[in-house]
């Protein structure tokens, strides 16, 4: 699936034509967390669904999302109790945003 127009503003320094929302769930999920409004949230559970994205932050996490945007999400997200992932080592280690 393909990111609509509205989100492209986003990704700024990505070609927005090569993203998925699928194949980059992570990334974007992210992406929309950290620097998304309320329309952009609301397109993402749309598009992913809450369990995906509560899965994302369960298991996977991201190093883009910060310390504060995590605790106001938890709200958001209806998620107070559940554990979080930290973000893996190799994503900490490595810059890039979009590892295939």
């Amino acid at each position: 699936m393909r990111l609509p127009k509205a989100r492209e503003w986003l990704f700024w320094e990505v070609d927005v034509k090569k993203l998925d929302t699928r194949k980059h769930a992570c990334s974007i999920i992210a992406r929309v967390v950290e620097f998304g409004c309320l329309a952009d949230v609301r397109w993402l559970i749309e598009t992913c669904g809450m369990e995906r994205i509560h899965r994302f932050f369960r298991d996977e996490g991201h190093t883009e999302i910060s310390d504060r945007t995590l605790a106001f999400r938890r709200a958001v997200f209806e998620a107070r109790g559940e554990a979080w992932a930290s973000p893996p080592a190799w994503r900490r280690l490595n810059g890039d945003l979009w590892v295939d």
